[in-house]
């Protein structure tokens, strides 16, 4: 569920020590608790308003979030037509496209299977990689790590069993979220990188463009709600302010103390909180299939992120 792809800096070690903070691994557990977690408030959210609207409502708690952030840091928005241009473009496949598209696919699958869905990122990432990125070459280990991937996505749908009970249309969206990642990050790493701003600034600046971009699409193909549910929105208020903007936050926080490859590894424990969420609290139905196929997809994505040792 990652919004972002830029890199925090390392804090000095003078800043460390005024500021102790709690312990990386609490930090790391609570991320993976609350990414994981996300799908069920996903699920709930949308039996009270329309995808559109959990997506909007979604941005706008996390957007407050990051601006409360960047008003106590004293940061300020970036400046430039051409940044604001690229940051647009990196706001629709980072949080506006899946955002809605996890929302809409949850309307017909099971949460625990667009959290599972949710864990194909690296894999699409390793396939587009090898494409978009001529520096990242690919090795034996990543590749069969990208073929055991997606073994285990065949799994998880059941395959073998004739795809049987198994919407495609919601599948498929849950799918494409996941693709939708890979695709900004690789045009944030092309277009973003080095560009002098703050990480903070970067980020809440792209999830208000997505907010922007919700606001226009929402009124279009949504009517204003009749009524408000009060759990589906208490449950959009959570994944608004914990699942995108404290969440957000906390990853910084991580990649600056722990390095970006330890920090990326919470991707591997949200399918299982996701699935544990759905089927003990939601009452989600679970097959062989899905938990057997989910540890394929995570083994496959785990050595897709493997690289060759330098010489």
């Amino acid at each position: 569920m990652s919004s972002t792809v830029t890199t925090a800096r390392t804090q000095s070690p003078v800043s460390a020590r005024t500021r102790p903070r709690l312990d990386w691994r609490l930090r790391f557990g609570a991320l993976s608790l609350i990414w994981g977690f996300s799908f069920l408030l996903i699920k709930v959210g949308t039996q009270g308003y329309a995808p559109f609207q959990v997506t909007l409502g979604r941005l706008l708690f996390g957007t407050a979030v990051l601006a409360a952030a960047m008003a106590v840091k004293r940061e300020k928005l970036p400046r430039g037509a051409r940044l604001w241009g690229h940051m647009a473009v990196a706001a629709f496949f980072l949080n506006a496209l899946p955002f809605s598209l996890f929302a809409y696919s949850e309307l017909t699958i099971p949460s625990t299977l667009a959290g599972i869905c949710n864990a194909t990122s690296p894999l699409w990432g390793m396939a587009l990689s090898l494409v978009a990125l001529s520096e990242d070459r690919p090795t034996r280990v990543r590749v069969a790590g990208l073929g055991l991937g997606f073994l285990g996505v065949l799994t998880v749908l059941g395959a073998w069993q004739g795809f049987h009970g198994l919407d495609a249309t919601g599948t498929a969206m849950a799918l494409l979220a996941s693709l939708s990642y890979p695709v900004g990050w690789i045009y944030v790493r092309r277009t973003l990188a080095g560009t002098g701003n703050s990480h903070l600034s970067m980020t809440g600046a792209q999830l208000m463009l997505a907010a922007l971009q919700l606001a226009v699409v929402t009124p279009l193909f949504t009517g204003f709600p009749a009524h408000f549910s009060l759990v589906p929105l208490l449950a959009i208020a959570a994944l608004g302010a914990l699942g995108t903007g404290l969440a957000v936050l906390i990853q910084y926080g991580l990649v600056a103390e722990v390095g970006p490859t330890t920090a990326q590894m919470v991707t591997y424990f949200i399918p299982v909180i996701a699935t544990g969420a759905g089927v003990a609290i939601l009452g989600e139905s679970l097959r062989w299939t899905t938990p057997v196929g989910a540890v394929v997809v995570l083994a496959g994505a785990a050595l897709t992120q493997v690289r060759r040792k330098s010489a």
